[in-house]
């Protein structure tokens, strides 16, 4: 069985590669070297407890605040897609608790989200992000 990065790596290397993502000039042969998409993307989809647990650090780590909206249109909208209503309550409290994280939703898209979730989403958001 696979296991995950622990947490303070796997935001680390996720943020390596929203770095380079961000580099108007990224060479393309450097991709081979960065696995943070990836492992994000395989706890999304394999371990959503993780996931949640990624987000919330990432929403609350300042050097990622600059990716927010890679964050959002990622692994936010992939947790809410694929495991929306089990994650939706506690969504709506971290964004009333932590601004940072309402701002974050700001830049989700409906995806593949129930229309409960989506609605509920759309509740809490602050619309600046």
């Amino acid at each position: 069985m696979y296991e995950p990065l622990p947490l303070p790596q796997l935001l680390d290397e996720w943020l390596k590669w929203a770095e380079w993502m961000a580099k108007p000039d990224r060479d393309p042969a450097e991709s081979g070297d960065l696995i943070g998409f990836d492992e994000f993307d395989w706890i999304v989809r394999k371990q959503p407890e993780l996931a949640w647990q990624a987000i919330v650090a990432a929403s609350r780590d300042e050097r990622i605040e600059p990716h927010f909206g890679v964050l959002a249109a990622g692994p936010v909208e992939d947790l809410l897609s694929q495991h929306g209503p089990s994650f939706i309550d506690r969504v709506e409290h971290e964004a009333r608790s932590n601004p940072k994280f309402a701002y974050l939703l700001g830049g989700v898209w409906r995806l593949e989200m129930t229309e409960e979730v989506w609605q509920r989403v759309q509740q809490v958001w602050d619309r600046r992000g």
